[in-house]
């Protein structure tokens, strides 16, 4: 059974920074994609970012040039450090991972940190 465990979330004023990690755990596969997703209330959840086992990374628009995700496949941990952080980053953020086994996704979710920005 694959577990994620978040930790990082919390109360920032504007301008400030914050750090999001997500462990994954209980798979004998590896994690081919590790990434956050964000909802805001009354908003669709979406991706913020996500990084693959090889490196390579994709954001929103939204983030560019204040998020950074980066992810330590020792550990299956992947991080998102959060700068210049607006109130419009306020959302609870879920850790995604994704393992291919068999030509077959499976996809998991963690649930969720709330991360507010005040102004």
């Amino acid at each position: 059974q694959v577990q994620l465990v978040e930790s990082g979330g919390g109360l920032v004023q504007a301008g400030g920074s914050l750090r999001l990690s997500c462990a994954a755990s209980g798979s004998r596969f590896s994690f081919n994609i590790m990434g956050w997703y964000r909802q805001a209330p009354g908003k669709q959840r979406e991706l913020v970012a996500n990084i693959i086992s090889g490196g390579s990374t994709k954001y929103a628009d939204s983030v560019k040039g204040r998020f950074s995700i980066s992810r330590d496949n020792a550990k299956n941990t992947v991080y998102l450090q959060m700068d210049s952080l607006l109130p419009e980053d306020t959302a609870v953020y879920y850790c995604n991972v994704r393992t291919m086994v068999d030509s077959y996704w499976f996809e998991y979710w963690g649930q969720g940190t709330q991360v507010t920005v005040s102004s």
